[in-house]
């Protein structure tokens, strides 16, 4: 019976240290691409960051302008402006 076992427990112990192995080798990877997703996403997100700011500056020209525009056609006609305010009734979203 003792000749059969050790043998038997040898190769036991042999396949269950390979899968050990395996195990871990398989969760080192896992946690290296999750890594790496989580580093991709966090300069994505950094990148639409970026954008935003542009965007947010980018209008904040734009009404600064149309604030000027509005100024000088006022001091050319009021009664012009004030009428074709009155002809196109914007609406905000």
């Amino acid at each position: 019976m003792t000749q059969n076992f050790l043998p038997l427990a040898g190769t036991l112990s042999s396949v269950l240290a390979a899968g050990v192995v395996v195990i871990a080798a398989f969760r080192t990877s896992a946690a290296k691409v999750w890594r790496e997703e989580a580093e991709a996403q966090k300069q994505r997100a950094d990148r639409l960051a970026d954008d935003l700011t542009e965007i947010k500056n980018r209008l904040t020209r734009i009404e600064q302008e149309n604030a000027r525009l509005i100024r000088l056609l006022t001091s050319l006609d009021p009664n012009s402006l004030a009428s074709i305010r009155l002809a196109v009734n914007p609406t905000e979203d």
